[in-house]
């Protein structure tokens, strides 16, 4: 191995650790910022009544932690 080589293997394991380092500390900050969670999170439905319209309530609601929201009426029963 020539003295060239050495030094061209030098640059490229320390251009290698240094991309392994950038990798790491962006998953780092990912993960202690909360956008990818990691564990058993229950995502539980919610509705909320956000409206009326003609005597019926106009409901939002989500099945995930997502802003996916579906609306819909809900009119009681005649009686």
């Amino acid at each position: 191995m020539t003295q060239e080589d050495k030094v061209a293997l030098k640059e490229f394991l320390i251009g290698a650790a240094v991309a392994i380092g950038i990798t790491a500390v962006f998953l780092v900050i990912i993960f202690a910022s909360g956008i990818i969670t990691v564990g058993d999170e229950e995502l539980k439905p919610s509705a909320e009544v956000v409206d009326t319209y003609k005597g019926c309530d106009i409901v939002r609601w989500t099945a995930s932690n997502l802003a996916e929201y579906k609306y819909f009426l809900y009119c009681p029963p005649p009686r």
